[in-house]
Parts: structure tokens; sequence; C-alpha cells
């Protein structure tokens, strides 16, 4: 997608985070806002395990849960594949501590209505993720993915959400995606609900602690995205001390990733789907990667449609030391940043369900009625 190469680019080069008091929404005081990064540039951390972590990375197709007699068939099929790559991963090369699906490896990526795409989500915790969780003990691994997911706090809203299964079996984390990109298609936005769609809702629900969470684990610092082209919302998580930044896509681009992980000085990973071969974007499938905080290609992929497994070993324990968060140019930008405003305004998905758009054209209706530009 040569549109995703040429704007990524400009985009993210030009790295800097919004001053804190947009990033804390402007009303929350100082004595009611956690610390969420540390002036001196150190971050919390958990006890490292090892020295040295085998990160591996699939890129893996999925079927259409639309082409099945049911979407449980689908479903099944889907974690099927999951399992068996899962099992090639884990017998093949090194062991893998941390093993990383792409966007949709469960319910693939389906265009429809609100109602259509609810029946093709899946609930977290739910069976699929007890089945990944025995692989995740069997593997001693961490396995993480993406999914469309449903939650029962949030009726009607589908989530583009990314789970971490722990070495245990259990679903130690579940990262919303932070906001989703606009005007990526003339005739319809993207309908899932991110952190920015409810931000107020989701901050007084889970806390702003959780708008850029981090996991501390054995094995690093880790979070999980499936943003793209969107600098602040890495800069943002590099502040809060991540040192692996995982990535989950469904077609990105590679320099978006190679100067994300370089930008903000952290190991980097993205998970790409393959798209079948003679279709309109096969050649935007697959090429998975594995990046260094140089901005070095540690692992590839080199295929857009052929499944595979990509992996590389992380220093972690020779990357931590004396590590500090980036040196960002905040205070020189500050003045620029206080004066931006954002075409769409946070809080747009925030309504009750039955008013929730149910088609992407009448999502993109709703958002140019409340643009603001």
């Amino acid at each position: 997608m040569k549109w995703i190469r040429g704007f990524a680019l400009g985009i993210i080069l030009s790295q800097a985070l919004a001053p804190p008091s947009l990033m804390a929404g402007g009303h929350e005081s100082a004595e009611t806002t956690p610390v969420l990064v540390r002036p001196d540039g150190t971050y919390p951390t958990k006890p490292l395990e090892k020295d040295t972590v085998v990160l591996k990375v699939v890129q893996s197709g999925v079927d259409s849960l639309a082409d099945f007699p049911t979407p449980q068939e689908g479903l099944q099929a889907n974690l099927d594949r999951m399992l068996g790559l899962a099992r090639q991963a884990c017998s093949e090369g090194k062991k893998p501590d941390i093993l990383l699906y792409h966007e949709f490896p469960l319910t693939g990526y389906f265009e429809g209505t609100r109602e259509e795409k609810l029946r093709f989500t899946v609930s977290i915790p739910g069976p699929e993720t007890e089945a990944l969780g025995a692989m995740a003990r069997e593997c001693d691994t961490y396995i993480i993915f993406g999914s469309y997911a449903v939650e029962p706090d949030w009726p009607d809203h589908i989530i583009s959400l990314n789970t971490v299964i722990d070495r245990k079996g259990d679903v130690v984390k579940k990262f919303w995606k932070s906001r989703n990109i606009k005007r990526l298609y003339p005739d319809r936005e993207i309908m899932t609900t991110t952190i920015e769609g409810v931000r107020d809702k989701y901050r007084a629900m889970y806390g702003i602690e959780e708008e850029f969470p981090v996991l501390q684990t054995e094995f690093g610092n880790i979070a999980v995205s499936t943003v793209q082209l969107d600098p602040f919302v890495f800069s943002a998580f590099a502040m809060r001390g991540v040192e692996i930044m995982l990535r989950t896509a469904t077609l990105f681009s590679e320099e978006d990733v190679l100067y994300t992980a370089r930008a903000n000085n952290f190991y980097s990973a993205m998970a790409n789907i393959t798209i079948p071969p003679g279709t309109p974007f096969t050649e935007a499938g697959g090429l998975s990667m594995i990046v260094s905080p140089d901005g070095e290609v540690l692992d590839q992929d080199p295929r857009h449609s052929e499944e595979g497994i990509v992996e590389a070993e992380i220093p972690i324990a020779e990357f931590r030391q004396g590590r500090r968060i980036p040196n960002f140019a905040l205070k020189i930008v500050e003045p620029v940043f206080e004066q931006y405003v954002e075409e769409f305004p946070i809080n747009h998905l925030d309504m009750p369900k039955e008013e929730l758009p149910k088609t992407g054209a009448e999502m993109k209706a709703m958002m140019e009625s409340k643009s603001q530009r």
C-alpha cells in the first residue's frame, strides 16, 4: 500500500509528545493524577528471569468466519491453525519466551454492519483463550494476539483488543487500541471502539494508568498496540517505560515500525496477516518483522502470502542496564501543541448503545458531524 509507505516516513519523523496537560485531558489535578512518568527518566520494572529472551512472531492467514456454517465452526478452524503454528514455533529453533500473532488470527477482518460484526467477535477470557492458555503452559511461553472482542461493560461496542496470556495460561492483560486512524477510506470510518472514542468513561472505569499501560514481566516491560502511523501514541508508551513494543496488524508500513523503534529506543515487532496471491492487497500482506532500537531488522519474513515464523534474541538485561526513557523535545514544541485542535473530539463514541453507528458509512457521517475543522 503505497499511501502507507509515503505517509509513514513523514509523520513518524515528527516525534514529539503532546504536553502533559493534553495527555491527562487537561482536567486532572496534580493531587489526583498518579505518577505516569518519573522525572529522573527511570521506570518501574520487574526482576528479569534471564539475560536474553527469545521473541517469535507468527505470520499467518485466517479464514473468514462468514465462510462457515456458524461462527463457532470458523473460530475453531482458526484456533486450530493458531495452535498448530504455536506447536511449530515451540518445536523449531529456540524455544520462545514470547509468541506474537497478528491483529485477527481468530476472527479475521470482516467488513459489515455492527450487527454482523458483533456475530464475529470473541469474549476474553473464553474457550479460545482456554485452549491458547493450555498451549502457553505446554510451551512455557507468553502468547499474545489481537481480536475483535466484546466486553460485558460495553454492550454493542466492537473492541479491537490485544490479549496477553502468560506462561501459566492465564489472561494477564487486555490492551485496548488507543485510537483508530481517520479518513482511511473515502466512504466510511472504522467502527471499532477505542480508548479515544470513550476516553472519559474508560478512565473512570480503569484509571488513567490504563490509557498507556505497561505490563512488567520477567522478560521485560512490554506493551501491545494495533495503532499505526501515530508517533505520539508510541512516544507515550516509551515514556511509560516500554522496552519491547509488540504490534499487531492487518497490513502495515515497514518504515513506521523501523522509525518508531529507533525514535523511542525500544525493541519492536510487527505481526502481519498473509494475503492470498492475486488479490488487490497481496503485496501489503506478510513481511512480519522484529527490529532493534537502532532500527536494525533482526529478522523478517520476506513473503507476502506464506505463513511463517520469525525470531530474534533480545539481550534484555544488557539493554536495560542504565537505560532511561527517551529524551523528547517537549518544551520546544509545547506552545504549538497547546494551540492544536484535534479534528475529531475525544469521547465521540460515548453514547447510548442504540445510537451507536450501525455501519461504516453511518460512522463516517457521525464523525463528519463532529468534525472541528
